[in-house]
């Protein structure tokens, strides 16, 4: 199943997205269930449906991010070798956790706002992990049994706040429109093997980002497992994945997003996000 969000009126509403892309209506009980979680159940309820016999949504909806509002929006850093060396870092032996602040979150095809006083906010296509059943001290062989399912994510940064303002990653990576999600969750059984899926992200049009999750260090099991050492992982929460070479730091020299700019990227299976920068608004 592929499941996504759309904006009417205010408020998203849950759909599920037909085999020509387009969104299809749940049942208003289904949609109840899902604003309050991501439940295997309820995707499983879900999924029952076939969406070609669902109510078609009109009028070019559009897309929200198909998980708004996680507990916690978990990242892993530097899990892919030729990303770290790039970025002048150690390969790391552990993964490298860090937390992106869930406002961040945004749909697939919104603007991204760079922040005032931002230098250096920079790109990352990543895969995001769907938690769908509360995972504690869970063994690498059972970890995938708790995903729901894999997004796409686009993971900004802003370089400097990560860098150079004290030396937490948290205020670089938990900006407003941060953390552009989707355009669907894709349910666990229609990926398969997420260590065997292309990335790609093209700025302006020209190829910046291109790898598979075949070359990550720590794998979806390993970090589903490994996090859940150390917090309760509950249904919904989004772990993205860490990022293949190609961001705007690793360029010689280095690259950096300006308003006007735009972004392109997907993963294989996933559906792809296209965002425009704009400069920074108030709200």
């Amino acid at each position: 199943m592929k499941l996504a969000t759309y904006r009417t009126s205010g408020r998203l509403n849950f759909a599920s997205v037909d085999d020509a892309g387009g969104l299809r209506t749940l049942p208003a009980d289904i949609q109840a269930s899902l604003q309050g979680g991501f439940d295997l159940r309820t995707l499983s309820r879900a999924s029952s449906f076939n969406a070609e016999t669902l109510p078609i949504v009109t009028d070019s909806p559009q897309l929200g991010p198909p998980v708004p509002t996680p507990s916690k929006f978990i990242a892993i850093g530097l899990n892919y070798r030729d990303h770290a060396e790039e970025s002048g870092l150690p390969i790391p032996t552990e993964p490298v956790v860090f937390m992106k602040a869930p406002s961040c979150i945004v749909g697939p095809n919104d603007d991204v706002m760079l922040p005032l006083e931002s230098q250096k906010t920079d790109w990352e296509v990543e895969l995001g992990i769907v938690i769908g059943e509360r995972a504690s001290y869970v063994s690498e062989g059972k970890a995938l049994d708790h995903v729901a399912g894999y997004l796409v994510v686009n993971d900004v940064s802003e370089r400097a706040f990560q860098n150079e303002r004290g030396g937490t990653w948290d205020k670089g990576k938990g900006c407003d429109t941060f953390g552009p999600l989707g355009p669907w969750l894709v349910t666990r059984d229609e990926i398969g093997d997420p260590q065997n899926l292309d990335l790609w992200l093209d700025l302006n049009g020209a190829p910046a980002q291109r790898g598979n999750t075949s070359t990550m260090i720590f794998s979806c099991a390993e970090i589903v497992a490994y996090v859940s050492r150390f917090m309760t992982l509950m249904p919904g929460d989004v772990i993205t994945t860490g990022t293949p070479p190609g961001v705007g730091m690793g360029r010689k020299p280095p690259t950096f997003l300006k308003a006007g700019d735009t972004m392109s990227l997907g993963i294989s299976g996933l559906g792809e996000q296209r965002q425009t920068v704009k400069a920074y608004e108030r709200a």
